[in-house]
């Protein structure tokens, strides 16, 4: 068996760093085109949805920090448009995804009626007919959020309606289980955020609606499981069992057998990292800077830090999301982003994009032991930046 390959943390944090864009040069601020984007959606492999809007929309932010100032638009065409670089499924939460990857998470799919949540399980056990109605009115009418559906429905079957003793929470719990089975899909978000449910023809590359449709095309499951720790292991670049398992949310049986076999055909390398107690597999061919100089605010939902403990292993870096904390128990604040300095995570920001007086508010920094000085103007420039990218006249 070959010997596992030695890493230092700091070689593990900077081949980390890289495999998720932080060492890829940042174009001029606003100068970023649909060639970045791909970029970023290429290294990082998922991008998670949250719909918390104190400061934007979550998908946004991962694009900022490694691309700085540029046109949201272009990440709204990109999902919303054909031909789609970007599809929404659950992925590692809501997630946005490269088509391609659509067809890996059949498997998700296959367990809606026992892995979903409980409204979704209900209306399919105990509504049927009402899932079939609501699946029809979406492939022939589709884009259509929740409430146009309901509206459809009312209009088209108004007697079922009755009987059905239907209420807009049925409707959309129909149309989450349909997504979540794969029987539709989502063709964009509204302004209000919503879901713009829609046939998966009308938003899926043609080839991958055929694999869709066609259960015969479809990849098995042990295939698909391959692949997808092929995906983490790229955006990763090095990482435990735990986190190739977690970029997509997959289950030690799931994960365990496709690491091994990827592993005996050197698609992976057995590696070490001092201080770490897990064994690690690393990327051959992973790249490995000797330095990264990178200067970002990070999203509380950034593919970087979803992985706690790789978090505090990678950049001794305790993080916890406080949104669900009480505000009196809170230690950093409500919407927290880490700053990311050279290779190091060296302040938490609590930020908030006050609309109505046009400033980015910063209700707290608190900054980490050791930090150095240079990462407080570097911190300045980047809030700046920030705040106009929002449209806002300044920070607070």
């Amino acid at each position: 068996m070959t010997e596992p390959v030695r890493l230092t943390k700091a070689q593990a944090r900077r081949i980390a760093l890289a495999a998720q864009g932080f060492a890829d040069p940042r174009p001029a601020p606003g100068t970023a085109t649909t060639r970045h984007l791909q970029r970023v959606i290429d290294r990082v492999g998922v991008i998670q949805i949250d719909s918390v809007n104190v400061l934007a929309r979550s998908h946004y932010l991962p694009f900022f920090s490694r691309l700085g100032p540029y046109d949201r638009a272009l990440l709204d065409r990109a999902r919303d448009r054909a031909p789609r670089r970007v599809v929404e499924y659950w992925a590692h939460e809501a997630s946005l995804i490269p088509p391609r990857t659509w067809p890996l998470l059949d498997f998700r799919m296959q367990r809606a009626l026992k892995d979903s949540w409980g409204g979704m399980q209900r209306v399919a056990h105990d509504h049927p007919e009402l899932v079939e109605a609501v699946f029809e009115e979406v492939v022939a009418r589709g884009p259509l959020t929740s409430r146009h559906v309901e509206a459809a429905l009312e209009h088209d079957l108004p007697r079922e309606r009755e009987h059905w003793g239907w209420n807009w929470s049925l409707v959309k719990n129909a149309l989450e289980h349909l997504f979540w089975a794969g029987r539709i899909t989502s063709a964009g978000r509204t302004q209000q955020f919503e879901r713009r449910y829609a046939a998966l023809q009308r938003v899926l590359p043609r080839d991958v609606a055929e694999q869709a449709l066609d259960p015969a095309l479809r990849p098995t499951h042990e295939q698909a499981f391959r692949e997808l720790v092929m995906v983490a292991a790229a955006a990763l670049g090095v990482g435990t069992e735990q986190c190739l398992r977690d970029y997509f949310r997959l289950k030690p049986e799931q994960a365990r057998p496709a690491i091994a076999s990827l592993v005996e055909e050197g698609a992976l390398v057995p590696a070490t990292i001092d201080g770490w107690a897990r064994p690690a597999y690393l990327l051959p061919g992973a790249r490995r800077p000797r330095k990264v100089t990178a200067k970002a605010l990070l999203s509380p939902f950034d593919s970087l830090i979803w992985q706690r403990d790789r978090t505090a292993a990678l950049f001794d870096f305790t993080y916890r999301l406080e949104i669900y904390v009480p505000a009196h128990l809170r230690v950093h604040g409500y919407y927290v982003l880490p700053f990311l300095f050279g290779e190091h995570l060296v302040a938490r920001c609590d930020l908030k994009a006050d609309r109505a007086a046009g400033v980015l508010r910063v209700h707290a920094v608190h900054w980490e032991t050791g930090a150095p000085a240079e990462a407080r103007p570097a911190l300045d420039a980047e809030l700046a930046a920030m705040a106009g990218w929002l449209g806002l006249t300044g920070v607070a």
